[in-house]
């Protein structure tokens, strides 16, 4: 049997591997890392979470709720592994980072997946299946070679928010609570009154920022907003956003705080605590400079700093096929970020979508699209087709209805997405986790 190539051990790589592995094919990953790293990576774990540790809303009437149960009906490890490696974060699913992706890369070596610990610099001209999942951060000599065959790349901004370790909070002036959520326990607020938030908005916007080539504020991808480019819209903008009071009782006052910076923890221990939306591109003194102004944070020691990078991907609607082939070499299939899915798990569903492809290409069958009614069909539709440029997409509503906003159409559109893929997937062999009746109740 012919062995199938995965280039990068990201999301979209450790799923392709995991499905392919399980199902008796022979799979080879070619992961730099941590040979060679990136400028976001840390470890040389498979599936390492760069940005946030948070995998977001579990609630169907979320769609990125829809979304992690379509992926449990295909059999999702990353799923799986999320959930065993949770941590406290409310109605989001938010993962122990670093027990989350060494507990995948124990899986995937568990498997007798082959793995080179070499940077690839092109594809060979063979006759075996490569898949490109190579992520935003893709090396520059391998991105050297794609150019080539792409003429120009697609690319955004993203940040990462900040890390601090737990010991250096003054607890005393922080409370635990969940929004509109008296009795959850899982987001660490930090306070703070009318004057405490304007010196900390003026010394925000006046802080300095790494500067970034080709910067441009209109390439920022919108999730991933830098906290001092939020800031510069308007004074009050962080009291609609990362610094929202709304829901929060403070239990030392019995009264709602002015602004609240919300932390949540980054491990099972909670030795660290993560930023909840504070991505940014402010040069490392100035964030811990910022932080301090914080009372509850006087004394913070910031374990990683915040970092802007720039996400490459592809134009798949000219390059890629409806099953994220390189139109030029059915061979070559792509997955992940760099096709211009954005999120983990969308990352990792284009990444089931491929192995499910590759599976049905090894057996002599033709590739085949999911249901038009499910919201990952919908979204690899979406990156794959149209005449305008491609911007990222993340799983939403809007792609399955244009006004899927009132809970009951979202209640109709989850039953019917999650009924209408697992009579699919049950109809060509694919696995199915779970039972529809369970899943349609949680809404």
């Amino acid at each position: 049997m012919s062995e199938v190539h995965i280039v990068g051990a990201g999301l979209a790589g450790t799923e392709i591997a995991y499905q392919l592995a399980t199902r008796g094919v022979r799979v080879r990953i070619h992961e730099m890392r941590p040979k060679v790293m990136t400028p976001v990576h840390k470890t040389g774990y498979y599936a390492e979470l760069v940005c946030s540790n948070s995998l977001k809303s579990l609630e169907l009437r979320n769609a990125s709720g829809l979304l992690k149960r379509e992926m449990e009906i295909l059999g999702s490890v990353i799923i799986k592994t999320a959930k065993e490696t949770r941590v406290p974060s409310g109605k989001a699913l938010a993962v122990d980072r670093d027990r989350f992706s060494s507990t995948l890369t124990d899986v995937i070596t568990s498997l007798g997946v082959k793995v080179d610990n070499e940077e690839v610099e092109k594809i060979p001209d063979d006759s075996e299946i490569w898949v490109i999942a190579t992520g935003p951060a893709t090396s520059p000599k391998f991105s050297a070679y794609l150019e080539k065959i792409f003429s120009n790349w697609l690319y955004f901004f993203d940040a990462v928010a900040p890390i601090i370790s737990a010991e250096s909070i003054d607890f005393s002036k922080a409370f635990f609570a969940n929004r509109y959520d008296p009795q959850g326990k899982d987001y660490l607020n930090c306070p703070l009154n009318e004057k405490e938030y304007d010196d900390f908005y003026t010394a925000l916007i006046q802080a300095e920022t790494v500067p970034l080539e080709d910067f441009d504020r209109g390439l920022l991808f919108e999730r991933c907003m830098p906290v001092e480019e939020i800031a510069r819209t308007g004074r009050m903008s962080l009291l609609y956003g990362p610094m929202k009071p709304v829901g929060l009782n403070d239990p030392q006052t019995n009264r709602r705080p002015y602004a609240v910076v919300q932390l949540r923890k980054e491990d099972e221990m909670g030795s660290l605590y993560n930023l909840v939306g504070f991505q940014t591109r402010l040069k490392w003194s100035e964030q811990k400079r910022l932080l301090r102004t914080v009372p509850a944070l006087k004394n913070a020691e910031i374990v990683r700093y915040g970092v802007m990078h720039r996400n490459l991907y592809v134009d798949s609607r000219n390059v890629l096929d409806k099953y994220f082939r390189l139109k030029e070499d059915k061979r070559i299939f792509f997955a992940g970020q760099i096709t211009g899915v954005e999120g983990y798990l969308e990352s990792a569903a284009s990444g089931l979508y491929v192995a499910m492809n590759i599976c049905r290409v090894l057996k002599g069958l033709s590739p085949i699209e999911l249901p038009r009614g499910t919201l990952m069909g919908a979204l690899f539709r979406y990156v794959t087709s149209g005449r305008r440029k491609l911007r990222p997409m993340y799983a939403s509503y809007g792609l399955l209805s244009p006004d899927g906003k009132s809970s009951l159409k979202r209640s109709n559109i989850a039953k019917e997405s999650i009924k209408s893929l697992a009579n699919f997937s049950e109809q060509i062999g694919w696995k199915v986790g779970g039972t529809v009746e369970d899943t349609t109740q949680r809404f």
